[in-house]
């Protein structure tokens, strides 16, 4: 029998399988308050008997051109974690717990294999999370997209008691800055990345370099890092007064947005570790250092505000440093000294 719209480009019966294989992926992160399953109109999530006052908390972002890299590297098993850490991240710096997720798969032609791997890594993170997977669209556009190329979109819903909220008006003149480390570029300034590293022709993808410890190719790849238990716990054990998710805008653009008006940041140069890889994007495009701060996370994937007399504690206790201090500041900029 003709199929009309498997002529004009579109495979229901892929989309079908994908669906199927999916399934168990989806149902592994399930966590109390999800109803039923992957295949109905609309994820269903309950909050009975959890919260006394819950706000909802929602994110959603995509991972930029970095999806260019993976589809380069044909490498798609990883970039679905950095889908879920870019949205869950940004939920989590109000105090909320992600309570589940959705993701959006565009392409031109389904490729059932690829999109696997793909949703295989939203589940993984989904797990770091501990979020659960609670549906999804896969959307097969010909024309839309070139051969091989598909873009994400990834969409995440969290609670926080209301009386727990991490917010702004916490926050005071003297609190210490506490850095976090990421995992490297984490999911932003990838059009730059590819200009100076990729486009340029200057560096071998698949060679092993000293100064990495691994091919730029995995470099590249490395997912970004998910902050969420680690955020979680802190609250519980500490007096978390803010905390900034570092996309971007860098530290300039990011810090300030957790702070009340009137305060600024006061960051100490050589107080966190920048990894090779940003060295080797500021020499290669003979970056300063103010295009380095404001285009990536440059080794700091997160910063938090404590109070200074458990800045240490805080800081030894989930890896990070201790890299400034809020200041007065009626314009809250980032101050670099």
């Amino acid at each position: 029998m003709r199929d009309a719209y498997r002529e004009a480009g579109v495979d229901i019966d892929a989309g079908d399988a994908l669906v199927e294989r999916i399934k168990p992926l989806a149902k592994g992160t399930h966590r109390p308050g999800v109803i039923g399953g992957i295949g109905g109109f609309g994820g269903l999530f309950s909050l009975m008997g959890r919260y006394k006052d819950p706000v909802l908390v929602s994110g959603t972002d995509g991972v930029g051109t970095k999806l260019l890299v993976a589809q380069k590297l044909g490498r798609h098993h990883t970039i679905g974690i950095d889908l879920v850490a870019m949205c869950v991240n940004d939920i989590v710096v109000t105090g909320a717990e992600p309570l589940f997720f959705l993701d959006y798969f565009a392409t031109g032609k389904l490729a059932v294999d690829e999109a696997e791997a793909v949703i295989s890594g939203i589940a993984e993170g989904c797990r770091q999370a501990g979020c659960a997977l609670l549906g999804g669209e896969t959307a097969e556009m010909p024309g839309m997209y070139a051969p091989g190329h598909y873009d994400l979109a990834g969409f995440a819903v969290g609670a926080v008691e209301r009386t727990n909220m991490i917010l702004p008006e916490h926050v005071k003149k003297g609190d210490a800055l506490i850095g976090i480390p990421s995992s490297g570029i984490h999911s932003n300034g990838y059009s730059l990345v590819r200009s100076l590293l990729i486009d340029s022709g200057l560096f071998d993808l698949d060679a092993d370099r000293a100064d990495l410890g691994r091919t730029l190719g995995e470099e590249l790849m490395v997912p970004t890092r998910i902050y969420v238990k680690d955020v979680l716990s802190a609250r519980e054990r500490f007096d978390i007064r803010g905390v900034s998710h570092i996309t971007g805008g860098g530290l300039p653009g990011n810090v300030p947005r957790m702070l009340p008006e009137g305060l600024g940041a006061e960051l100490w140069r050589g107080s966190w570790r920048i990894a090779p890889i940003f060295e080797l994007l500021h020499k290669t495009g003979q970056l300063t250092e103010h295009e380095v701060l404001r285009t990536f996370n440059a080794g700091l994937g997160m910063v938090w505000v404590v109070p200074q007399d458990q800045a240490t504690a805080v800081a030894e206790a989930y890896g990070g440093t201790v890299v400034g201090v809020v200041i007065e500041d009626a314009a809250q900029d980032v101050h670099l000294t």
